[in-house]
């Protein structure tokens, strides 16, 4: 019955094992590294997406937004500002580098998000999103931190007489103007925690300029 009601309500398969525990049976979906056996055709499955997603950014990252993986251009979009581990240092962070950590901090990309006032707001909305879906309070308790350094935010509402279907991200670094979206992609019928909260966001050139960038520095780099 926890099960299927679990199921039902699309509960994620993290809480689904507390729930399972707190009825006073064992977790029932095992939480495996990406490293470990049993895990290779998920890796695999990544490392293609990834790697076919060339010569535009992509990277692979867990609830937290860590990044597990990440293809060469995504190395060199967030390489755009400077050495990425020297940035991080100024931002206080360790470990595996954080894709909304690095979204909001005043030390990260955000000097150089163009459209901050318009896209911030549906960002953090998303955080405390897939915070409150998760009902973990690490996860809240670490997003809201992410989202302090933001600080104060308008609520600012679309642009009706624009054409675009979706709000890109625009960025102005060293001189260079790139327009992006996402688009994100989840592993179908999951059956371990740690496949159910990986995705991949994938970005893509919003204007042909960005498009150029990207082919132009892949076919200088093969």
């Amino acid at each position: 019955m926890v099960i299927r009601l679990s199921e039902a309500m699309e509960i994620p398969l993290r809480e689904r094992n507390v729930l399972l525990q707190s009825a006073g049976y064992s977790a029932l979906y095992a939480e495996k590294r990406l490293d470990e056996p049993g895990m290779e055709s998920v890796l695999e499955a990544l490392r293609h997406l990834l790697e076919h997603h060339e010569p535009y950014p992509a990277v692979a990252v867990d609830r937290f937004w860590n990044v597990k993986m990440q293809n060469t251009a995504a190395g060199l979009l967030f390489g755009l500002g400077g050495d990425p581990e020297a940035m991080r240092d100024r931002m206080g962070e360790s470990g595996e580098p954080n894709l909304a950590l690095l979204s909001l901090h005043p030390e990260g990309l955000r000097p150089y998000i163009v459209n901050w006032a318009q896209v911030v707001p549906s960002f953090i909305r998303r955080l405390r999103s897939e915070a409150l879906a998760s009902g973990d309070a690490l996860m809240q308790e670490r997003f809201e931190r992410y989202i302090a350094l933001a600080g104060p935010i308008g609520e600012v509402g679309w642009i009706h007489e624009s054409l675009m279907p979706v709000l890109p991200l625009e960025l102005r670094i060293n001189g260079l103007e790139l327009s992006l979206f996402t688009i994100i992609t989840t592993l179908g019928t999951p059956q371990d925690v740690t496949a159910d909260e990986l995705r991949v966001e994938a970005f893509f050139p919003a204007n042909p300029a960005t498009e150029q960038f990207f082919r132009g520095v892949s076919a200088t780099t093969r």
